[in-house]
């Protein structure tokens, strides 16, 4: 039985149907013997949507409340992708940030992950339940107050839970089928890349690629954590970026 830890981005998750379909691909990794931890981003724009709101009623809101506010959108995934796997005969438990044990500094907006301690996730593994964990988010080791780690933080919360649990891979799915020489999107005769090496990787994303956050890429290449990149619209093999 292998552990995995799989991430889904807010444009798979996007719509009611969205959620069905990745929850399906959840059950059928789970069907395959695996036990698997699923970190959820929120739905389409709904974090760009919690912004414009804010700002609505304040110009300048407090970092705290903002990182209250901004957190609802992934516990509204979290939520609805248990339900949809529950739906289709499986248990799945979800949780905050903070539930899953992501402690991070206390910076609002861009905090940092200090350690992960997923003991309640290890317990719902043991169970046999699905774990559904709330990405972009987790509590202040000083202040216990909600964070957020800003862009890209559900790609971070993913990789430093598979090394905390030790996991066999981290897939990460996006809208992409994988890692491209060049963005696909502007450049037609992009080609997509069988494997790369962390080095390699962090270098395009702190050249602007958007595949992948340069932190998540950071965290995976310190500790050691292979990573798949893969789109969740198909069922096409993606990128790996592994040590070698």
């Amino acid at each position: 039985m292998g552990l995995i830890v799989q991430k889904y981005g807010g444009s798979s998750v996007a719509d009611a149907e969205g959620m069905k379909r990745v929850a399906n691909r959840i059950v059928a990794a789970k069907r395959d013997g695996n036990q698997v931890v699923v970190v959820v981003s929120a739905m389409g724009d709904t974090t760009d949507e919690l912004i414009d709101l804010a700002k609505q009623i304040t110009p300048i809101p407090s970092g705290r409340e903002l990182d209250m506010l901004l957190t609802a959108g992934e516990r509204i995934s979290m939520a609805l992708l248990a339900m949809a796997i529950t739906n289709l005969g499986h248990e799945a438990r979800s949780f905050t940030g903070s539930q899953a044990g992501v402690i991070t500094t206390s910076a609002h907006g861009r905090a940092r992950i200090i350690d992960v301690t997923p003991g309640r996730i290890q317990e719902a593994l043991a169970e046999g339940a699905i774990a559904i964990v709330a990405g972009f988010q987790g509590i202040s080791q000083d202040t216990k107050d909600v964070t957020t780690l800003g862009r890209g933080g559900s790609d971070t919360t993913a990789v430093a839970l598979a090394a905390a649990l030790e996991a066999d891979v981290c897939e990460i799915y996006t809208d992409v089928t994988g890692v491209f020489s060049a963005d696909p999107r502007i450049v037609p005769q992009a080609r997509k890349l069988q494997s790369i090496n962390f080095e390699e990787m962090l270098e395009m994303a702190g050249a602007g690629s958007k595949v992948l956050a340069l932190r998540s890429v950071e965290f995976a290449r310190n500790h050691n954590v292979p990573i798949q990149v893969r789109s969740s619209f198909t069922w096409e093999p993606g990128t790996w970026i592994t040590s070698q």
